[in-house]
């Protein structure tokens, strides 16, 4: 059975845009992943810990016959193909892959919660997630409306 699952990536190490290029060709090698959407580049202040460089930002939507854990899996996999390497919460990422929802499903298990728990904090992902996932809703909440409440200088469009 294909689901509709939505992503969040964003790098702030070497080529950001390329980064996040490569994780979408990496990914939509994936057997069982085909991507379906993708949004626009968007030029992001950190969020967290906020003394490193600033992000770029992309959101992207993806069918795929793997289960939640196991797509996890697989964007985990590419961020360590990647050289990903994890020393510091929220720190500097050559690539973030979030599982930000997985068709509307709420799961709460030690490795995986959707959906995302910081989703509708965050500017740099409800703004290009709005682009490409016209009437989605998550936890009640119209993904497009809640962007635009979310208006945010430090998130911007890369021509």
């Amino acid at each position: 059975m294909t689901a509709r699952a939505y992503l969040g990536l964003g790098s702030n190490m070497g080529d950001k845009r390329a980064m996040i290029a490569e994780a979408l060709a990496r990914l939509a090698s994936v057997p069982g992943i085909a991507l379906v959407a993708r949004s626009r580049d968007y030029r992001t202040a950190p969020w967290g810990d906020t003394d490193q460089d600033w992000f770029v930002n992309a959101c992207a939507a993806v069918d795929t016959d793997l289960p939640p854990h196991a797509l996890l899996e697989a964007c985990l996999s590419v961020e360590s193909a990647m050289g990903r390497e994890r020393t510091r919460k929220w720190g500097p990422r050559i690539i973030d892959i979030d599982l930000l929802d997985y068709a509307g499903r709420t799961i709460d298990s030690d490795t995986l919660t959707l959906p995302h728990p910081y989703l509708l904090e965050r500017a740099f992902v409800l703004v290009p997630l709005a682009e490409i996932a016209e009437g989605l809703r998550v936890a009640g909440h119209d993904i497009a409306a809640h962007a635009a409440t979310m208006a945010d200088p430090n998130v911007a469009p890369i021509a």
